[in-house]
């Protein structure tokens, strides 16, 4: 740092914080560090008694921590996603929409190992509301190199690493198998819970089918509906017993099954597959009908926003897919899929 004029300081970075007393009205910081001096603050400084300033010297490969964070923010800010104004070197994003937090996790990763500076998010792959916090980005110093920001500009070529996408999946099938439904011995208490799930995505239930146990039976409803909705759900049947045939069925009906299973506590029986136009097929455990939260509701954005799914996508929950059924359920604000 330096000590300069004050008359010629426009322009220049305050060191330290200023404090204005003014007798039976004001004491306190009127200036803060890192503050900018500009044109407008030269008389107020001057009646502080300021006629001599600290600041940081400034040159060509150093950026003010308020332009450093407006770089992070252009590399973090992707669709649908807004941001606040730039405070201390700090900018927030929030969601413009209800829809799916994504993160290019690999660039992110790269971007917080380069020394002062930080990008923090929420958890990605999480459905998020309209006005929910998303990230916050600095650089932790005053003054930093531009180099650092122009690395970050080329880990990510220019490309948002933070995006919220929209829920595109509006129409689904359900698919109730079980004699006990079929022939009305018990209650489907299923189906309405798949139905409310549902509505929070913006989903309506158009076909609903109630079928005897059987494979040709369950194949033959999951074919009828094929090609008239977005998604097709089948409850009942997801067991390893000899009766249970509703995994059978889902790959009869030419499914990709892209797993059977999965490391995630409810819901290790569940199965998703797609057919060739990419309509995603789910075959729903128990668990989903009497559970708050299970598998289906860590996966059901991703798909209801059209991400495609892979086994290493499933792999993946094993970390943090024990649910610990906790006396009061805090879901989604807890541990469980994160």
């Amino acid at each position: 740092m330096k000590l300069i004029k004050t008359e010629e300081a426009v322009g220049q970075v305050l060191c330290h914080d200023m404090t204005q007393i003014i007798p039976g009205e004001y004491k306190g910081p009127r200036f803060r560090k890192g503050h900018i001096v500009t044109k407008e603050d030269i008389p107020v400084l001057l009646s502080m008694g300021k006629e001599n300033l600290y600041i940081f010297e400034m040159d060509e490969n150093k950026l003010h921590e308020n332009d450093a964070a407006e770089i992070l923010c252009k590399i973090c800010k992707g669709k649908n996603i807004s941001r606040s104004e730039v405070k201390e070197g700090k900018i927030e994003l929030t969601a413009e929409i209800d829809g799916l937090f994504t993160i290019d996790r690999e660039k992110l990763s790269t971007i917080n190992s380069i020394e002062e500076l930080m990008i923090a998010t929420r958890h990605g792959d999480t459905a998020v509301h309209k006005g929910d916090k998303l990230a916050g980005t600095r650089v932790i110093p005053l003054v930093i190199d531009k180099d650092k920001l122009t690395q970050t500009q080329n880990i990510t070529d220019n490309t948002p690493i933070l995006n919220v996408l929209p829920y595109t999946l509006k129409t689904a099938a359900v698919i109730t198998t079980g004699s006990e439904v079929y022939h009305g011995r018990i209650e489907d208490k299923f189906t309405p819970v798949i139905i409310e799930k549902l509505k929070g995505f913006g989903i309506t239930v158009t076909e609903h089918l109630t079928v005897d146990d059987g494979i040709e039976n369950i194949t033959s409803a999951i074919n009828s509906v094929k090609g008239k909705v977005d998604m097709i759900l089948c409850t009942g049947g997801m067991s390893v017993d000899p009766d249970d045939n509703t995994p059978g069925a889902i790959k009869q009906s030419g499914a990709d099954i892209i797993t059977y299973g999965a490391p995630v506590l409810p819901g290790a029986m569940f199965l998703l597959g797609y057919y060739e136009d990419g309509t995603p097929v789910m075959g729903l455990p128990g668990c989903v009908m009497y559970a708050k939260a299970t598998i289906f509701d860590l996966v059901l954005p991703r798909i209801t926003a059209e991400v495609r799914l892979s086994k290493a996508d499933f792999v993946a929950y094993g970390e943090g897919g024990l649910c610990l059924g906790c006396e009061q359920c805090t879901y989604p604000h807890c541990s469980f899929g994160k």
